[in-house]
């Protein structure tokens, strides 16, 4: 049925949502979400429920975010090759990664500040994920305290910026790692801030600055206004930026908040191994676009790579990162963990960076975007909307598994209608 997600067409499992078995079987999704058919469904009322400014901080990029668009431009490229009469009855999303065990390819990737737009966004989304059985990353730029999210998901990944300082670095690492992270997510490329101009023009800025156009903004979104702003500050205080070094950081109304970030232009892969050889657990560098930066992050002593270009919030022009993926899997290999984000909206744009040869993908926006409509339970039930389509479209390809998706599946639009080929030692 259009409105059922049937939780047995893929392996997230059943405890995963707040929703009620249904009496035609499947699980029922809560009546307010009923209309969120897609990912996109969760950005269209996004843009109605959060005022411009928080809304335009999340979904802009940087400049003319032409990065932006191309990333999710990039998918047009490809186009799939289907095999048919194939018994995919038992098809699973179930993936290994880093010897984890987890229920579908894909996780949450950090966000930044998400518990401006969602009330507690960062929990929110650790724990649909933690019941999900997927990955979720948190941000270094959070308004809730690591320790908090560690608490309730012993398996998230944690984001970190690289503090300026070298005594900052040891103290950021330490304290990460006694708040229970086991997997530690370097972001490599913000050596300044990009050129957010979309922000000035909405009227973001960081520190957020109280003004008559701001309290216009509160009063026309109530359900934001009591549901986030007026309810954090009467449970929790003033939000404050907790993360981004050992100490809690400034108030996120606070002139102190973007020299307390410090300068990053003069960071070098010395600082990196320095980081590494601190950090006793699993360590990823996220921000990886060029393949001579991959070749020297596995020399570095990273466990996998990001690739990434900050959600077209850095370099405006920056290739999309599906577009760098298969020449950074060809200069790491195929043993070595190569993950993605940056415009995926579809279970078909997953499935298709594996197929180019990813091993897990993270997908950003979209459940900020759920989180902000309809706390946990938006985030719920978009991660069953992607697994959902995933499994759908696993059926039509003719695959059992996410391993079995290969450059076979696709060929490539431009450039001729030759099928991409195989990597070494796939059969063709």
């Amino acid at each position: 049925m259009q409105n059922e997600l049937r939780l047995q067409d893929y392996p997230i499992a059943s405890h995963t949502a707040p929703r009620k078995p249904s009496a035609a079987g499947g699980w029922h999704i809560p009546r307010r979400l009923q209309r969120v058919l897609s990912l996109a469904d969760f950005e269209d009322a996004a843009r109605r429920h959060l005022p411009a400014p928080i809304f335009a901080y999340v979904s802009g990029g940087c400049e003319t975010n032409r990065a932006l668009r191309a990333s999710e431009d990039a998918f047009s490229d490809y186009d799939w090759v289907t095999r048919v009469f194939n018994d995919t009855s038992g098809r699973n999303l179930s993936t290994t990664l880093f010897g984890e065990h987890w229920a579908a390819p894909f996780g949450i990737a950090p966000m930044g500040i998400s518990a401006l737009s969602a009330y507690r966004g960062d929990l929110i989304q650790t724990q649909a994920a933690a019941a999900a059985r997927i990955p979720a990353i948190m941000s270094g730029s959070s308004l809730i305290r690591m320790e908090d999210v560690a608490a309730a998901n012993p398996r998230a990944w944690f984001q970190a910026y690289v503090p300026g300082e070298a005594d900052r670095i040891a103290a950021l690492v330490d304290r990460v790692a006694a708040a229970g992270f086991k997997t530690l997510v370097v972001t490599a490329d913000v050596p300044v801030s990009g050129n957010r101009e979309n922000n000035v023009r909405a009227r973001f800025s960081t520190p957020l600055r109280p003004s008559p156009r701001l309290a216009w903004d509160g009063i026309t979104h109530p359900r934001w206004l009591l549901g986030t702003v007026l309810k954090t500050l009467l449970r929790h205080g003033m939000p404050h930026f907790e993360n981004s070094q050992a100490k809690r950081g400034a108030p996120i109304i606070s002139s102190k908040v973007m020299r307390e970030f410090g300068a990053r232009d003069h960071l070098s892969w010395a600082h990196i191994a320095k980081m590494r050889e601190r950090w006793k657990g699993r360590f990823i560098i996220k921000g990886i676009l060029a393949p001579e930066d991959a070749i020297l992050a596995r020399q570095m002593g990273a466990d996998g790579v990001i690739v990434s270009n900050h959600g077209g919030r850095q370099l405006d022009g920056a290739i999309a990162p599906l577009r760098a993926l298969p020449g950074v899997v060809e200069a790491v290999g195929p043993d070595y963990p190569v993950m993605i984000d940056g415009g995926f909206r579809r279970g078909g744009d997953v499935l298709m960076a594996l197929a180019l040869g990813a091993r897990f993908v993270f997908i950003g926006r979209p459940f900020n975007y759920a989180g902000a409509v309809a706390g946990m339970a938006g985030v719920t039930h978009a991660i069953g909307i992607l697994a959902t389509e995933m499994a759908r479209n696993m059926a039509l390809l003719g695959v059992l598994s996410p391993s079995d998706l290969g450059p076979r599946h696709l060929r490539r639009r431009q450039g001729g209608p030759d099928a991409i080929a195989p990597r070494p030692g796939e059969t063709p």
